[in-house]
This record gives structure tokens, sequence and C-alpha cells, in this order.
């Protein structure tokens, strides 16, 4: 069966992340395979910890797309990959990486996926959630905060000088090659159920 992959984008805070796990919690197979686009982040470990706080990374150039491209193609073609382990704490990559063996389905999960054109085209389906700016805010706040060891004063500094701008610039604009767009993000069950269904008919072909 050919390789089949899911691109699952949206704002920072949007909810990708649970649109993604409630599709494999509604597939439930040990044939699909969840990789984020936030591992592919580039390693700053050769600058001071003050210059890496100063980079943009809702920017696409943070991201190591070739990278990623290059370990997509590789599972298109039924081998598995390493997959960079990303501290969001030290802004660095660990000397540790995951193995991702080959599986029939892939998710793929990242506010920028879609700016990539290479990325893009290697998407079967395409998914943008689409939520309100307030709700992105506050779950960016509590995610920051509770898991990625950040002040509030330091969360919202870099809302307004990075992420609100990117987001009009690279992310929204990206929303106009979605094949579905998902409002509420995971609380649109007939949204998911449309993805669900065309999993569970692609996993049918074998």
């Amino acid at each position: 069966m050919r390789p089949f992959i899911i691109g699952i984008s949206g704002g920072s805070g949007s909810g990708k992340t649970t649109v993604a796990k409630k599709i494999l919690s509604e597939i439930n197979s040990e044939s699909v395979f969840l990789l984020d686009h936030d591992s592919y982040y580039k390693d700053q470990s050769h600058l001071p910890f003050e210059e890496r706080a100063k980079i943009n990374y809702d920017h696409p150039d943070a991201l190591d797309n070739d990278l990623l491209v290059k370990h997509l193609l590789t599972w298109k073609k039924g081998r598995s990959f390493q997959k960079p382990v990303y501290d969001f704490v030290t802004c660095t990559r660990s000397r540790e990486t995951l193995n991702v063996e080959a599986r029939e389905i892939l998710v793929l999960e990242g506010f920028l996926i879609f700016v990539d054109p290479r990325l893009r085209e290697m998407c079967d389906i395409k998914i943008f959630v689409d939520t309100e700016p307030d709700v992105r805010i506050i779950r960016r706040i509590e995610r920051d905060l509770l898991e990625r060891g950040r002040t509030l004063e330091s969360i919202i500094a870099q809302y307004f000088a990075t992420v609100k701008p990117m987001h009009h610039q690279f992310v929204e604009p990206s929303k106009r090659y979605a094949d579905i767009i998902i409002p509420y993000g995971a609380h649109n069950p007939i949204a998911i159920d449309m993805v669900v269904t065309q999993i569970r008919s692609h996993l049918k072909e074998k």
C-alpha cells in the first residue's frame, strides 16, 4: 500500500495536536504515526543562551525542513529514520534521537508545514485548524508556563514580537492550501469523522 501523509496545520495554540491525537485515538491502529514539525527546529547549541532566546522561532527559517523532507522521502520508501528530539527549555537538540519505523500512514503536525511547497506536495490530505486568536494565546500561555519553563512576561513579549506578526505573514495565508478547514478544532466531530473515514478507507486498500 502506498504511504499516506495527512498534514495538520493552524496557528500556535489552535489545537492541532489535539486534533491529531483525536484522529489517532479514533483509528486506534499501529499503522498510524504522529510526527511533529516542532522536533525539527534547528539546533542552536553553538550560540549562548541569551542569543538563542532572541531567535525568531515563528519564522520558517527556524525549522530544518531539508532534514524533514529527507526523512519523509526515506519513510515513503518504507524505511525507518531517526527523528530529532528538541529541548524547548534550552532551545537545543538532544544528542538522542527517536527511531520512527515505516508505517502505512503518517500524521504530520505543525503550524508552518503548508508554507513549504515541498511539504505541501507530500501531504495527501491537508487540514487547517482554524481557532480564534484569544483562544490560541490562552492555550499558548498555559502550555509554555507548564511545559516549557517560560515566564508570563516572556510569553507575552514573544507573542507580540514574533508569534502574532508571523501568524499573519505565514500561517494565515497558508490556510488557502488546505483541503479541509476545521473550525473549533477537536470540538468539530463531523470534520474529524470525515478524516477518520478517509484513513480507514486507505487502510482497507491493503
